[in-house]
């Protein structure tokens, strides 16, 4: 029999695994909702065709992520109940209204309205299919909205009080529990960084398409509408994420110690450790490359504030460095990566080369995926971070697990891995192959199939897992 901690790092796994997949989903339809709602409300507002074709195109991508994002989160849930029963008792009168009111605002408020967008072009008029791809955008930013107030919650604890049984109850104010001190940042952050996330993969679609044909007139609109999102969103994501990481400092300061890689106080000023290699055994960053002192500048706003290191913090406390470390450089340098893409298409579109510049069009196709790829290191970053805590000073996560066996864990996460790469992996490769697809002159949009022989109800057919399901 393998003990519990061993059973316990498989749980985290396997939930770090799932939650993964989800949260790269919603990275994406996020955004493309609200782009999706841009475009037809130019298309209403000017007559453009050009902008019915870009929503005939990208609605099809969006219906398959929504419903794949919806699958994965199925899922992801289920873990609470087999994995981490002991965090849902102890934590569930928090948390479980939370994820209700998610489910009785967001999920409803989209399920009640994407069946009309995806299928009610030709069905309804078209002021009531605007207002429905409008309630599925809302829909989208209302989930974010709880689930992060959820997750900022287990980060900076507040509202609370503790009850004869252990559990966490709300101290009589919902509000201090819904805006916790970390939730507005985090959901700016989030958001934002979702609105670039789309913005780069829209941007990296239509520089494929202008490498292949620069004269397409859709692909040309789709570039210059990303170009000037990236442009306007990545130095705003770059100003969010400083004031988010000033709040950690104040709420988490451990977490940034990691990040940051201060392993040792710094009474007179903190170096900035751009790179290295993070040495937890001998407390130190190997042939670290640093900027004296400006660690301070950043977090402190002064060259010589102090700043306190892990060496003040007990080693049961500490969250696994290297991880957070390099996750948050992850993060960071991909996010400056953006912000240059967005400048160098404002030098292009001033010189009138926005078109022609082929090195830009390359550029702007090899960041098509960073977007992805910094949620999901900013998503490491702040969850290992947090580690080795589920609810912030209160609750360890080796507390918070179920009392399983190993190989129980073991087996469902192998089952994970395997379903997670086959059923995700197609539905990946398909959506590849849409994008592949040039835009085209009255792109044809998701078909209006009849319900009677599709063999489901109307009521069904309106329904995000009735539209995963097929």
């Amino acid at each position: 029999m393998i003990d519990l901690p061993e059973a316990l790092l498989l749980a985290r796994v396997q939930f770090a695994f799932t939650v993964s997949f989800h949260f790269l989903f919603p990275a994406i339809t996020i955004g493309l909702a609200s782009y999706l709602a841009v475009l037809e409300g130019l298309w209403l507002k000017t007559g453009r065709e050009h902008y019915m074709d870009l929503f005939r195109y990208w609605i099809k991508i969006f219906a398959l992520v929504f419903g794949m994002g919806v699958v994965s989160g199925i899922v992801m849930s289920y873990q609470f109940g087999t994995n981490w029963a002991v965090f849902s008792d102890k934590a569930g009168p928090i948390i479980g209204p939370l994820m209700a009111y998610e489910v009785l605002t967001a999920f409803f408020l989209e399920a009640g309205f994407l069946g009309v967008m995806l299928f009610g072009m030709q069905r309804v008029g078209k002021g009531l299919h605007f207002m429905a791809t409008l309630m599925v955008a809302l829909g989208t930013f209302v989930s974010a909205f709880w689930i992060l107030s959820v997750n900022s919650w287990m980060h900076t604890p507040a509202g609370f009080a503790i009850n004869a049984e252990g559990q966490f109850i709300s101290a009589g104010s919902w509000l201090a529990i819904i805006f916790n001190p970390s939730f507005l940042y985090r959901l700016a952050h989030t958001l934002s960084g979702a609105y670039l996330t789309t913005a780069l993969i829209v941007g990296g679609v239509g520089a494929w398409h202008l490498l292949k044909d620069r004269g397409n007139p859709r692909a040309r609109l789709m570039f210059s509408m990303a170009m000037w999102m990236a442009a306007i969103v990545a130095p705003l994501q770059i100003l969010l994420g400083d004031l988010h990481g000033l709040n950690t400092l104040e709420h988490q300061p451990v977490k940034v110690m990691a990040m940051e890689g201060h392993y040792q106080s710094h009474p007179e000023g903190a170096p900035l450790i751009l790179f290295g290699i993070p040495n937890s055994a001998e407390n130190r960053v190997d042939y670290a490359i640093q900027i004296p002192k400006a660690s301070s500048l950043i977090l402190k706003h002064d060259l010589n504030a102090p700043l306190a290191g892990l060496d003040t913090v007990p080693e049961a406390d500490r969250p696994p460095v290297g991880t957070v470390f390099w996750a948050f450089r992850i993060m960071v340098g991909l996010g400056f990566l953006m912000a240059l893409l967005g400048a160098l298409s404002l030098l292009a579109r001033a010189r009138g080369k926005l078109y022609e510049w082929r090195w830009l069009h390359r550029y702007a196709l090899l960041m098509g995926p960073s977007g992805l790829v910094a949620v999901l290191a900013g998503w490491i970053t702040t969850e290992v971070g947090r580690q080795p805590w589920t609810v912030h000073g209160l609750m360890r996560t080796a507390e918070a697990a179920s009392p399983l066996a190993a190989p129980a864990v073991a087996a469902s996460l192998l089952a994970f891995i395997v379903v997670y790469f086959a059923v995700f992996g197609v539905g990946v490769i398909y959506i590849l192959k849409l994008m592949a697809k040039p835009p085209s002159l009255h792109e044809p949009a998701v078909p209006n199939i009849p319900e009677r022989a599709a063999g489901i109800t109307p009521a069904v057919a309106l329904r995000p897992d009735a539209l995963a399901a097929e």
